[in-house]
This record gives C-alpha cells, sequence and structure tokens, in this order.
C-alpha cells in the first residue's frame, strides 16, 4: 500500500476508504440554522470568551477585539519618540494608496484612469499580499441562471444577516462587471471550448457562480493588475510602510508619514485623499492559530485609521478557513482551497464518517472540524496537531482521471512536493487564520465615517461580509471596493483644500491611554510578525 503517513494516519486512511462507496451514496445533511449555531456557540473561536479583551479607548471604547489587535489599540505612535518635518514634502499627490494589494492595485489604476496623480506605497512589494495567496475563485452573477438577487441573498444570509446592505449591494451588482474588466485586463478564467467561462460552487452558494483560475485564481489576478499598474507608470514605493496618517487643522486626512523599512527614514507624503487597502491580520496569529496569510498581514490599516479617529466594525469577527493544512508540518496552515470540496472532496473524521456537509459556510465547517478533534475523532500527526481528513482521492472518482492536476494544479503540486499525491491518498487538514470579517467602518462609496476623504477598501474595511465571508466574496470585494475607492478618490480630490498638515491626533491618542491607565510599553502599527528578524 502507497504509505506517505506514518503508520497511525495509514490505519485511519483504511476506515476512509473503507466507508467511501457508501459515503458517495449518501451525501451528508445540510444542518438547520439551530444546528448551525449551536455549533459555532461551542466551538468556534469567536465565541471564546477568552481570546478577547476590552478596548479601552477611542471610538470602540467599550466593545471587544482579539487580544492581540487590542494590544495594538492600546499601544502608542511610533512616532512619539521622533521629530518628523512636516514642511518637508517628500511626494505630493493627489490618490495616495496605502497597499500594494488587489484593493490598492485596482484602487490606483482606477484613480490614475481618472486623471488623479496617484501613488501607491507597500511595506513590502506590489503584489505581496493576501490577494496573491487566494486560490479557489471569484464570484459573480453573470449566467442565465442567476443573478444578483440570490449572490445577495447567500451572503447577507452567510454573513448572519450583519453586513452593511448597501455594501452587500454594490458588492453583489458589480460584480458581473468586474470580471468583465478582470477578463478584459488578461485574466486568464477557466473556459469552456466556445469561450464560456467555467463556473463551480462554493459554500453557501446557491448557484454556481465561482469564476476561477485554475486554483492559483488570487496569484493570477495580481499578476494582471500588477502588469497594469507597471504599464500605466503608476510610481510604486516599495518596501515602504505608512506608520501615521496626517491630518490637517480642519480633520481632513492630509497624507501619511512613511517608513523606509530597509533603511529606518521617514519620509513625508502629502495628498488630498487617502485609502487605506493594507489588507488583514493573519501574521498575528489570534488565539495561536497557524495562518494562510502573507507575510505582512499585520492589521496595520486598522491602527492606523483608528488612531486617527475612524471607528472599526465588526472587529471581533475572524474567519478560520476549515480547511488549512495541518501534514506535513513544513506548510502547516497553507490554505487547502474551498475548490477541493466544491470539486467533490469530503470532510471525514479518523472513524471514516463524513460528520457534515462539505459546502457548509466557512464558519460552521471550521467549527465542524474543531469539534471532531476536540471530542476524541480527529487525527493524531507528529508533534501533538490534530486534524480530519479531506478525502481527496473522491474528485477523481467522480470526475474521472486528471480531474485534480486539470483543476487543482497548484494543490496537487504543493502536496507531491512532500510525496503525498492526493489523487491516491486524502489530505489532513485543520482550520487556518485566514481572513478579518471586520475592519473600518465604510459607508456605500468606501468613505470612513467620520475622517473626511479618508476611504478604505479591501479586507481593512468592514461591513461588507459581516461575520463571515462566502468564498470568492474576497477577491471580488478587493475589485469592487478597490475599483471604486479609485473613482471616489480621484473625483474627491478635486475639491479638496488641505490645510497645515499634523500630528497633533497622536498626542490625543496618547492622553487617551494615559488616562485609561493603559500601558502596554509597545508600538504600533506592529508591521511584520514578532517572529521577523530585526537587523536593526
Amino acid at each position: 500500500m502507497y504509505a506517505p503517513y506514518p503508520e497511525n494516519m495509514m490505519e485511519s486512511i483504511k476506515k476512509v476508504e473503507a466507508t467511501r462507496a457508501e459515503r458517495m451514496a449518501t451525501e451528508p445533511r445540510r444542518l438547520t440554522a439551530d444546528e448551525k449555531d449551536a455549533l459555532l456557540k461551542e466551538f468556534h473561536p469567536d465565541y471564546n470568551p477568552d481570546a478577547f479583551a476590552e478596548i479601552k479607548v477611542g471610538p470602540n471604547k467599550g466593545q471587544k477585539a482579539p487580544l492581540e489587535l487590542a494590544a495594538m489599540l492600546h499601544s502608542t505612535s511610533r512616532l512619539m519618540s521622533e521629530t518628523i518635518d512636516l514642511t518637508k514634502i517628500d511626494y505630493d499627490v493627489d490618490v495616495l494608496v496605502i497597499g500594494g494589494g488587489g484593493a490598492g492595485s485596482s484602487c490606483a489604476i482606477e484613480a490614475h484612469n481618472a486623471g488623479a496623480n496617484v501613488m501607491i506605497v507597500t511595506k513590502l512589494r506590489i503584489g505581496d499580499a493576501n490577494t496573491m495567496m487566494a486560490e479557489g475563485g471569484i464570484q459573480a452573477a453573470d449566467k442565465e441562471n442567476d443573478s444578483p438577487v440570490p449572490h445577495y441573498l447567500d451572503c447577507f444570509g452567510g454573513g448572519h444577516f450583519a453586513a452593511k446592505p448597501e455594501l452587500v449591494k454594490r458588492l453583489v451588482m458589480e460584480a458581473p462587471d468586474a470580471i468583465k474588466w478582470l477578463n478584459e485586463l488578461g485574466v486568464e478564467f477557466d473556459k469552456e471550448e466556445d469561450g464560456r467561462m467555467v463556473t463551480t460552487h462554493g459554500g453557501g452558494t446557491s448557484r454556481k457562480r465561482m469564476h476561477a483560475a485554475k486554483d492559483y485564481s488570487g496569484a493570477e489576478i495580481m499578476r494582471t493588475l500588477r502588469d497594469e499598474v507597471l504599464n500605466l507608470g503608476i510610481p510604486v514605493v516599495e518596501f515602504t510602510s505608512a506608520v501615521e496618517l496626517l491630518k490637517d487643522e480642519k480633520g481632513q486626512v492630509a497624507g501619511a508619514v512613511l517608513l523606509n523599512m530597509e533603511t529606518g527614514d521617514y519620509s513625508v507624503a502629502k495628498a488630498k485623499t487617502v485609502v487605506i487597502a493594507t489588507g488583514g491580520a493573519g501574521r498575528m496569529h489570534y488565539q495561536g492559530f497557524p495562518t494562510s496569510n502573507h507575510y505582512g498581514a499585520t492589521a496595520d490599516g486598522l491602527v492606523l485609521g483608528y488612531r486617527a479617529g475612524a471607528p472599526l466594525l465588526y472587529q471581533d469577527s475572524i474567519q478560520y478557513h476549515p480547511t488549512g493544512a495541518v501534514y506535513p508540518p513544513q506548510i502547516m496552515g497553507a490554505l487547502v482551497t474551498e475548490k477541493v470540496r466544491s470539486v467533490g472532496a469530503q470532510l471525514v473524521n479518523k472513524n471514516g464518517e463524513a460528520y457534515i456537509h462539505p459546502l457548509e459556510t466557512r464558519d460552521v465547517n471550521a467549527s465542524g472540524v474543531i469539534r471532531e478533534c476536540q471530542e476524541g475523532r480527529g487525527v493524531e500527526v507528529p508533534g501533538g496537531q490534530q486534524g480530519v481528513w479531506l478525502d481527496t482521492p473522491m474528485i477523481e472518482i467522480l470526475g474521472g482521471e486528471g480531474t485534480i492536476e486539470k483543476r487543482i494544479p497548484a494543490m496537487f503540486r504543493m502536496y507531491m512536493n512532500y510525496g503525498i499525491d492526493m489523487r491516491k491518498v486524502p489530505i489532513l487538514i485543520y482550520p487556518t487564520l485566514h481572513y478579518q470579517n471586520g475592519g473600518l467602518e465604510i459607508d456605500g462609496d468606501g468613505f470612513t465615517k467620520t475622517i473626511p476623504n479618508l476611504l478604505v477598501a479591501g479586507e481593512a474595511a468592514g461591513g461588507i461580509h459581516g461575520r463571515n465571508r462566502l468564498m470568492g466574496n474576497s477577491l471580488l470585494d478587493v475589485i469592487v471596493f478597490g475599483r471604486n475607492a479609485g473613482k471616489k478618490a480621484a473625483a474627491k480630490c478635486k475639491s479638496v483644500e488641505l490645510g497645515e498638515p499634523n500630528l497633533n491626533h497622536i498626542n490625543t491618542y496618547a492622553e487617551e491611554l494615559k488616562e485609561a491607565n493603559v500601558e502596554t510599553g509597545n508600538v504600533s502599527p506592529l508591521l511584520l510578525p514578532k517572529y521577523a528578524r530585526h537587523e536593526r
């Protein structure tokens, strides 16, 4: 027998194989609403009371946030001990985009095309973002059996009816045009021989509306966006972090103070409008979870906006993707795309039982995995971790030989690098920290509630997905709201008259912390994970 796993895991696989025919004949039923709620409340990490702290200062004072995020919100600005000459302007633009992922790049492209003088600043390289890590696809209701209405209902219900309706409406109404825009820019979507796009189901969807480029959809979209940014000649300042927003005496955003990550030098960027597109928070490793996120995902935009006075929304809601790799340990936390389940793989415990429908929403399936492991039905792996099986051989039994290499080639190669042939044996998974459901609160046009001319796009924004996001709506989100932010910022900057930039708000915030008797001894934003090497 082909044996890429330790003996105890191979024994469990025998049970998976023994039940496969029966499981293929009878798919697990969908859970009722009450069953889902009960499962979430008992096992989802968002319901762990020990993992959250009360926010002591700022617009969300009295609300809760993950311990790690609360520590950043309770830390002082790294500029408190620096002298920054704000009269020396290093960059002067109409639109400053903070972040070089899918949202930031889409924003910059549209702002440039609208005639604005736009610049991207990003702490790593353009494209070093969670967009690049996305695999499964992008949703859009553009087939004849679909419309934005069922897409809206899927999103709103999947997010526990907590999303802001005007944001969901924009997301689904502009989705078909987003696909058309990307296709015309050159994204190589999967297509039938007649040119029609291939679409599949995702968890929580009532229609097949998932468009994909194999299982590296985000990388293909990011490649195309990055090329367009560079072809248009949009300035990109790489390896440079925005560490504090600037405001003028009227309270308008007026730019940002930037930190060169290589030299440690500060510079000043003046801007009539600013777009925060800094992405997620996976590298904060909330509750000790591994993450599928890129190296720079440390919730920086939330800290920048919050300290300047912009409120957060659903900052206590995090998405743990149900299928992160747990074995081999070299890829622990790496995303195993939901597309693996959408093309036929089932979630199976150590006894060979398919204990839940594979396409329940992500929070429900993540809770199910955690339950199986906590109640003794998980598979032990070396090092003390546990997981459950994703029965990938089912894909080729159902779809025919070659389906895995055709539909999920990147996933196939990742596992083959470690001698695991997912066509022959199942793969072991456990939830991985994947997405920041909450973020800075925005209105329907992407502007923050309290800081004039400050917009937010992509994963740093809260309210689009409610308290749970469906597969394929993040790539859609970064395109729809990134493009929108670029258009709105370019239009707005024409009427903006800036005063003198200042950093008064960081002193005010420090005083609030002092009055609240909060002292972490740290500075924020974090910029890089705590385990990053620091040469300086």
